[in-house]
């Protein structure tokens, strides 16, 4: 018999971004010392790099949070941004390498942060290096090749435990005794995985009208593992 379900509402949970909330690991601890290290950075454009969910555009909240400073999506600069966006001598420009950028308006920022000694944070999956090779202006190339990276590197066991106390306290969730030890164990090593997972046990839980146990996670798991066979299970 199939076990009664209900359709969960799929409310947001926002994340915050505060410095109190931010998990510190072994992975992030140059991160951290270039945010806390501001305004004495190694240049006037320093890039943050690491993989979704590693933690940097929390970091880059801090830093914005903390210094007053501006931020913005890369994809959303154009040239009549730029003046604006050094208004208050930093800028945090976000996902460089999400999407092309507007080359122009791009070189015109770094110029400018160079003529007002002012100061740009960079965010972006790959080292600046890697989204030189792809632009057409080869005096932009030039410069983001120079620019010093920062690494975020992916999480050890312990900070992705953490993360994910962390986003069951978001959703109110109190894990039993065990699970996020067992899911740990089953779940890609990424930060986006383990926000992928509390999410689906969540939605999961709500469905089934069930506490959140490890027997309920491995229903799930074996279930997206194989569809058809865990299909059949509940049928």
């Amino acid at each position: 018999m199939t076990a009664a379900r209900q359709l969960p509402l799929d409310l947001p949970h926002p994340e915050s971004r505060a410095r109190a909330d931010f998990l510190p690991g072994a992975g992030n601890e140059r991160a951290v010392a270039l945010i806390d290290s501001f305004p004495h950075w190694p240049a006037r454009t320093v890039a943050l790099v690491g993989p979704e969910g590693a933690g940097k555009s929390h970091l880059a909240a801090i830093l914005a949070e903390e210094t007053g400073a501006a931020s913005m999506p890369a994809a959303k600069l154009d040239a009549a941004a730029v003046p604006g966006a050094l208004a208050a001598g930093l800028l945090v420009l976000e996902d460089v390498d999400a999407t092309l950028p507007d080359e122009a308006a791009l070189f015109h920022l770094l110029n400018l942060v160079a003529e007002k000694d002012a100061f740009l944070l960079l965010t972006a999956r790959e080292a600046p290096a890697a989204l030189a090779t792809r632009l057409a202006t080869p005096d932009l190339a030039s410069r983001l090749r120079a620019v010093p990276v920062v690494a975020v590197e992916p999480p050890d066991d312990a900070l992705l435990g953490a993360v994910m106390l962390k986003l069951f306290a978001d959703r109110q969730i109190v894990p039993d005794e065990g699970l996020v030890s067992y899911l740990l164990a089953r779940v890609e090593r990424s930060v986006v995985a383990v926000r992928d997972i509390v999410a689906a046990l969540d939605r999961e839980a709500l469905a089934l009208k069930r506490p959140l146990t490890r027997a309920l996670a491995s229903r799930l798991l074996r279930r997206e593992a194989d569809p058809d066979e865990a299909g059949e299970a509940d049928a």
